[in-house]
């Protein structure tokens, strides 16, 4: 189970990460560009979700590099990573922190802060890993 402190200690592990506020949640930038944010279900995602339950506690939205990486993301079944219809069409997963463990939680923040990083910051990084 990770929190939103854990997602604020992971994001600043990546280089010119800086967190903001967006729409009242909490999220997390690169250049201006925001690659993961707290995003709390409306009730208009609720309805739309269908029957199954809601996840529970705090969610958090990554970027994704495009929707066919976004969909090798969800084939791959990791606990607490998912997608709703309102994300349809859209390079972003939903993470459900009390579902998540913390190692894909940490893939997820990098694959989103590799989606939104300009090239000189991402070929450093990508440089960097060992």
């Amino acid at each position: 189970m990770a929190t939103l402190d854990d997602v604020s200690r992971l994001a600043a592990r990546l280089p010119e990460t800086t967190e903001v506020r967006r729409h009242g949640n909490r999220a997390w930038s690169v250049a201006d560009k925001v690659f993961a944010w707290e995003r709390p279900f409306s009730k208009a995602d609720i309805k739309r979700y269908g029957p199954e339950p809601v996840p529970a506690g705090v969610i958090v939205a990554t970027a994704v590099g495009d929707l066919a990486e976004k969909e090798a993301v969800l084939a791959a079944g990791t606990p607490g990573v998912f997608t709703i219809p309102h994300f349809n069409g859209y390079a972003a997963v939903l993470i459900a922190l009390d579902e998540v463990a913390e190692p894909a939680l940490q893939a997820a923040l990098v694959d989103g802060w590799l989606a939104k990083a300009p090239s000189r910051l991402s070929a450093a990084y990508l440089a960097a890993e060992p």
